[in-house]
């Protein structure tokens, strides 16, 4: 791994972030205070190509990896209008579905989702189970003919569904020999009958809604299962790491743009002698959030470097360290940001005050950082599991 990225990343970092740039925070907050997605942006974004990058390029794609991906939601974030679908259609579903879906499943989504014309939904969190997904609750059974699938269950939190044209849904079907549960995937159309979805109302601003899904007897035909049964498991992982990876970077892209805003402000603002960045107490909180965020970042081109070599176990480690050390370093750039203005931090000129909120979830979706120290617990350190 180089610590210095090629001449084509550092091009591809400049286009996105000239995005980002031309769409902005305020672009962002338009939309979100009208109640829409940010369709402007996810539909340049598309035509760049930014959407595709990690798709293999006879599908459309760019034939890049979750590296490439990372780093334009990055700087779309640290612009300040950074997309959560791109957290989940191209990171967690693609992925899923170049490394495990049938060739039909492939040609069907695939396509669609490098030219933006098609977004897929993640569902795996449920109302009882929260982050436990040995306890999900919501299982799919063969039809009487065993031609097809009817599945049941309910699932909370999940993001976009309104703009989606289906969701892939994390659920569990019994072992014919052993009568146990075992993972599976299927891709359920937003349309199905028996598919319903409602809004969660939230006090966070973000342009992507929230919802609960209720599946009652929802029937799919046998290609809706995500390519083998048997491999549930490792297509979930090959999902849940790139979405860590990217959650680290919609992170850290927001912890940049509160700095920058910080640190324009400390320069510009003069009070008695001369800019408060000069006072230890406004610069050294702000050099410590930068810090933060540089470590935060490598430990994410780690995981995303691991990633795309094929090191899963590796990427694994090194994702849930990313996505936690991000979302820390998230959470104190907009506090100190915020706090660095003073009263100013809180008005809707400034717009940090928007930022409280999202930052905030950072911590806790789409698994809390308790549950990411448990992993580094369990897996890295090897210690007695304690649940």
């Amino acid at each position: 791994m180089s610590f210095v990225e090629s001449e084509e990343r550092r091009d591809l970092r400049q286009v996105a972030a000239e995005l980002g740039t031309k769409y902005g925070h305020d672009y962002a907050l338009r939309k979100i205070r009208a109640g829409e997605p940010l369709d402007e942006l996810w539909a340049e974004a598309a035509k760049l190509g930014f959407l595709g990058v990690n798709i293999p390029e006879e599908f459309g794609g760019g034939g890049a990896g979750i590296y490439e991906l990372s780093l334009i939601l990055e700087e779309l974030s640290a612009a300040g209008s950074g997309l959560l679908m791109m957290v989940v259609t191209p990171a967690i579903c693609a992925s899923i579905i170049s490394r495990y879906g049938t060739p039909d499943q492939q040609r069907r989504w695939l396509p669609g989702f490098s030219d933006g014309s098609s977004i897929m939904a993640f569902a795996i969190t449920e109302p009882e189970a929260g982050s436990n997904s040995h306890k999900l609750t919501t299982t799919g059974r063969r039809d009487s003919d065993g031609g097809g699938w009817i599945v049941n269950g309910r699932k909370v939190f999940i993001s976009g569904v309104d703009q989606a044209e289906a969701v892939m849904v994390v659920g569990r079907t019994e072992d014919a020999k052993t009568g146990k549960l075992k993972p599976a995937l299927w891709i359920v159309p937003t349309d199905a009958p028996g598919f319903e979805f409602k809004p969660i109302e939230m006090d966070v601003l973000m342009p992507e809604r929230q919802y609960m899904l209720y599946l009652d007897d929802v029937q799919l035909p046998a290609d809706a299962l995500v390519g083998s049964e048997d491999a549930a498991l490792l297509q979930l992982f090959a999902g849940l790491n790139p979405e860590r990876i990217m959650v680290a970077a919609l992170a850290i892209g927001t912890a940049r743009y509160a700095l920058d805003k910080a640190v324009a402000y400390a320069k510009e603002r003069t009070v008695w002698s001369g800019p408060i960045g000069s006072h230890q107490g406004i610069a050294h909180p702000l050099a410590q959030v930068k810090v933060e965020l540089e470590l935060a970042k490598l430990m994410m081109q780690k995981a995303a470097t691991l990633y795309d070599a094929g090191d899963d176990m590796g990427a694994a480690d090194a994702a849930n360290m990313a996505k936690y050390a991000a979302a820390e370093v998230n959470v104190r750039a907009v506090d100190q940001a915020i706090q660095s203005h003073g009263g100013n931090g809180l008005a809707s000129e400034y717009g940090l005050g928007t930022l409280l909120g999202v930052s905030r979830v950072s911590r806790i979706a789409p698994v809390s950082r308790e549950m990411l120290l448990n992993y580094v617990a369990q897996n890295t350190l090897g210690l007695p599991k304690s649940y």
